[in-house]
């Protein structure tokens, strides 16, 4: 296995690059500079908000691609590469049936900011660990000021269980993402994690063999067909961790750091 050819490299947040705290590893920086001075392009890959990834990565954010919304939005060096929103007759039809799903709370989420109505405690807390921008509105079907890269349902009844199944005979028409416990994730039909890794290749020419990337849950298993270095998390979801050539270990054991240093020890002989 050579590692010493990779150019990209592209990982998920939640249960990948982030701990259980949502915190990245103490050494995450340290091989991060390492990367960048080895010439290598780094994609974070997320359901997130781009603001949120922004802040995340606060002080190298210039040096790092953002794929934010699952695909929907691809940013470099305040840069749009990618720009995939849905079409606003198809948002609001989707606002429509996930009005009535019990238990859900739905996020509008635009190029701008995100949009919700609801103010419920347990909800917001959960926005606001993943949008940083965001605007309580009357009416998310009155919304028209935006491109809409995603419409993510918070479930709190857990999405593989209850809004997957008001949405799965659409998969014709969009992409309905489980990406995560109690997230639902639903947009453009060609926006995925795989369709923006795809985009930054051509863009960047890199191949299929010079690309890295790590995931954990059913939104990545796109990008994780588009490298020819895949890798799951030892947390991830059984899907995933079929789809990945490779596996690594958890996110609470730094798996992404630890394959990281093993490419630049077969770069350099060193780590």
């Amino acid at each position: 296995m050579d590692l010493s050819k990779i150019k990209l490299v592209a990982a998920d947040m939640d249960g990948t690059l982030l701990n259980a705290r949502h915190e990245l590893s103490r050494d995450f920086y340290r091989v991060f500079d390492k990367i960048k001075a080895k010439g290598l392009l780094f994609a974070a890959a997320s359901g997130r908000q781009f603001f949120n990834l922004l802040n995340k990565f606060d002080t190298i954010q210039e040096d790092v691609i953002f794929i934010a919304e699952n695909g929907s939005y691809v940013v470099y060096k305040g840069e749009d590469i990618l720009v995939q929103a849905m079409e606003p007759a198809i948002v609001k039809e989707q606002l429509l049936v996930a009005k009535h799903i019990p238990d859900v709370y739905t996020i509008l989420c635009g190029k701008k900011r995100a949009y919700i109505e609801n103010e419920t405690p347990r909800f917001i807390e959960n926005v606001q660990m993943y949008y940083d921008r965001y605007e309580v509105v009357d009416d998310l079907s009155k919304v028209e000021d935006d491109q809409f890269l995603k419409i993510a349902l918070c479930d709190l009844a857990g999405s593989e269980a209850n809004s997957y199944n008001f949405f799965r005979q659409k998969q014709d028409e969009l992409q309905v993402k489980i990406s995560g416990s109690i997230w639902l994730d639903l947009s453009h039909l060609l926006a995925n994690k795989g369709t923006a890794i795809e985009v930054l290749q051509k863009k960047f020419g890199i191949s299929f063999e010079e690309t890295m990337v790590f995931g954990d849950y059913l939104n990545d298993l796109e990008m994780i067909q588009k490298a020819g270095f895949s890798y799951a998390m030892e947390n991830a979801h059984p899907d995933i961790k079929k789809a990945a050539r490779f596996l690594t270990r958890s996110n609470e054991e730094d798996g992404v750091t630890v394959v990281l240093l093993e490419m630049l020890s077969s770069m350099n002989g060193q780590s």
